[in-house]
Order: structure tokens, then C-alpha cells, then sequence
């Protein structure tokens, strides 16, 4: 009983010195954990997205964590050696923390939940499922599913194959957990057989260590031994024999491969000149096109050009014209004034003339 509670003691104790370490490098990315005993003391091996964060400037954050974990989990002269992950993508419990973290900051459960997926699938991962559980859209605990390509959920494959990871993203209405399971891409199952083609050089290795059988009648040991090699000795010259004729039909089938070959290269060769003269013809047809489409616009510039003159020659013409009108109008007016004033001139005299003699007539009158 002693030794079982020692077993389940330490079990504990690895289990919380793996909660501690998660906690404390959390924004590297954690992504594993292995512990190893040396007569040195103890190895422990951390995998993380980011190093440089867990080792720190000039190695201060990881001292710190030595002696932290040195002080707290009691373990002896403890040594942490901290690992690039090469495919994070494929790490089950870095994806799951970055699922977290989507979650938290405000993701849909879904979309979130697709998104990782497809990395982890593209990241070359034989099949993943995701497991979301928890408050994801109102007061009800529910839980949704994500999953593609291959999946093992128990058995032996499952154990050595499938890698988890486990998190949990904090949000308003409750805590929401993350499950990812993840089939490697280096995954062998049990119904993927190879069959391979036999040699005929393993066939005579296993024709030569057969058992040696006696015959029951006469004849010794040594009569169904020579008759094996008799026969073997047969078949390896119409092995030959026949290794002779599949070397002449080898060549033969060649010759012919290459001739095809030559065949579909000058064809290929033809059709290349084809479309190299079909694309010159094109360069041109779109080069001509280009001058008459330049020349239109030089005539079509020179048309509206020459309308504009036309139309300013116009509007000078009537201009000069109405000047001219204007002068005119002017001239008359100062003839007329000229005229009237002649006119005015000339009528008084008369009318004093007129007045003068009907005056002398009417006194004439009086006196008579």
C-alpha cells in the first residue's frame, strides 16, 4: 500500500506542478510538458510556441521559475529545458488555448470554432475534433461539436495517435470549455496494409531453407536434395532464357517509348510555334487596332479644332457686324439731330415775314 501511495502522490504532484507552469507561462503558448529523472536531478522538458518569452532577458524569467518550482514542489536540483514546437498548428493544447482566447475576446462560437479546424487541417493533420461546452449563446449550457477527417476515440490507436488539450475561456455569463483532439499526420492504422511484389531472388532463399524430406522407399537422404537442385538449377536457366527474351522486348518496348516520345515532343514543339504565330498575329491585330484607334482620335481632335475656329470666326464676324451697326445708328442720329437744328434755323425768318405783313394789313384796315 505504501508504494501505490507514493505512486498516486506523485502522480499528484506532477499534475499540479504541470496546472502551476501553464499559469505561469501562459502568453508563450504552452504546449506540453515531460518529466524526466537523472542521477543529475530532475529534467523537465516544457514545448512552447514562443521561447523567448519563457526563457526571458539574459535567462531571468527561467531562473525564476526553477526556483519557484524548486521551493514549492520540493523536487530535486530541478533543470527546465524549454522546446520549440515545429508545427503549432498541430499541438492540441495550443490550439485549445487559442480557442480560448478567441472565445474571450469576443468570437462566435462557431466561427471560432470552424476557423481552428481548417488550421488544424491545414496545418497536415490526419482529423480533429472540437468539443465546445458551456454559456455559448444564452442562460442554457449546451454543447457543440466541430470535426473533420479521421478520428479514433479508443483502443490502442487512439492512445498512441490522438493528442488532447484542454482549456478554459472566461467570459460574462460562466466559464466556457474548450476539448481539441487531434489525429497526427504520421498516424498508422490497423486496416492500412502494404502489399509488395515478391522477388524471385526470396523465392529461391525460401525454396533452399525448406526441410530436407526422405523418401520412404529406397534412396537415401541425399537423392530428393540433389533432385531440389536439379530443379533449381532448371529454373534459374529459364530464368535466364527468359531474362534474355524479357531484355529484347525491354529494348524493343524502349525503342518504341522513345520514338513516341520524340513524337509527342515534335508535336508539342508544333503546337508551341502554333500558338507563338497565333500570339504574334494577335500583337499585331492589337497594334493596328491601336493606330487606327490613335488616328481616330487625332481626326476627331483635328474636326473639333477646326469647328472651333469656325465658330470663334463666326462670333468675330458678328461682333464687327453689330459695331459696325452701331456706328451707323450712331451717324444717323447725329445727321438728324444736324437736320433739325438746319430746319429750325431756316423756318424762323419766314414766320417773322408772314407775321410782319398781316400786321400792315390789318393796320391798313383800321385806317380805313
Amino acid at each position: 500500500m505504501t508504494s501505490e501511495r507514493n505512486f498516486i502522490k506523485e502522480k499528484i504532484r506532477r499534475v499540479l506542478l504541470k496546472e502551476f507552469i501553464k499559469k505561469e507561462i501562459e502568453r508563450a503558448g504552452f504546449g506540453g510538458m515531460e518529466i524526466r529523472r537523472t542521477p543529475h536531478g530532475t529534467r523537465i522538458v516544457l514545448t512552447v510556441e514562443r521561447p523567448g518569452l519563457v526563457i526571458g532577458r539574459k535567462g531571468m524569467t527561467i531562473k525564476k521559475l526553477t526556483a519557484d518550482v524548486e521551493e514549492k514542489f520540493h523536487y530535486d536540483n530541478p533543470q527546465i529545458e524549454v522546446g520549440d514546437s515545429e508545427n503549432p498548428n498541430v499541438n492540441a493544447q495550443i490550439m485549445a488555448q487559442k480557442l480560448a482566447s478567441a472565445l474571450e475576446r469576443g468570437w462566435h462560437f462557431r466561427r471560432a470554432g470552424h476557423s481552428t479546424v481548417r488550421r488544424i487541417m491545414e496545418g497536415g493533420a490526419k482529423g480533429c475534433m472540437i468539443i465546445i461546452s458551456g454559456k455559448l449563446t444564452g442562460q442554457r449550457h449546451r454543447t457543440e461539436k466541430f470535426s473533420k477527417g479521421h478520428i479514433k476515440y479508443c483502443g490502442d490507436t487512439a492512445l498512441i495517435w490522438m493528442d488532447r488539450g484542454f482549456a478554459v475561456a472566461k467570459k460574462k455569463l460562466g466559464a466556457i470549455g474548450v476539448k481539441v483532439m487531434i489525429m497526427d499526420a504520421n498516424a498508422r492504422l490497423p486496416d492500412e496494409v502494404d502489399i509488395r511484389d515478391p522477388d524471385p531472388e526470396e523465392e529461391v532463399e525460401l525454396i533452399l531453407s525448406l526441410p530436407k524430406e526422405a523418401d520412404d522407399g529406397e534412396g537415401t537422404q541425399e537423392d530428393p536434395v540433389e533432385s531440389t537442385e536439379d530443379a533449381l538449377v532448371e529454373m534459374i536457366m529459364a530464368g535466364e532464357e527468359d531474362d534474355g527474351a524479357k531484355e529484347s522486348k525491354k529494348k524493343s518496348v524502349k525503342k518504341d517509348t522513345a520514338k513516341a516520345e520524340k513524337k509527342k515532343k515534335d508535336a508539342t514543339k508544333a503546337e508551341k510555334k502554333k500558338k507563338d504565330a497565333t500570339k504574334a498575329e494577335k500583337k499585331k491585330k492589337d497594334a493596328t487596332k491601336a493606330e487606327k484607334k490613335k488616328k481616330d482620335t487625332t481626326k476627331a481632335e483635328k474636326k473639333k479644332k477646326g469647328t472651333a475656329k469656325k465658330e470663334e470666326s463666326k462670333e468675330k464676324t458678328k461682333s464687327r457686324s453689330e459695331k459696325k451697326g452701331k456706328k451707323e445708328d450712331k451717324k444717323e442720329k447725329v445727321i438728324g439731330k444736324a437736320g433739325e437744328e438746319t430746319d429750325s434755323q431756316s423756318s424762323d425768318p419766314t414766320d417773322t415775314t408772314k407775321n410782319n405783313s398781316d400786321e400792315n394789313l390789318a393796320n391798313a384796315n383800321e385806317k380805313k
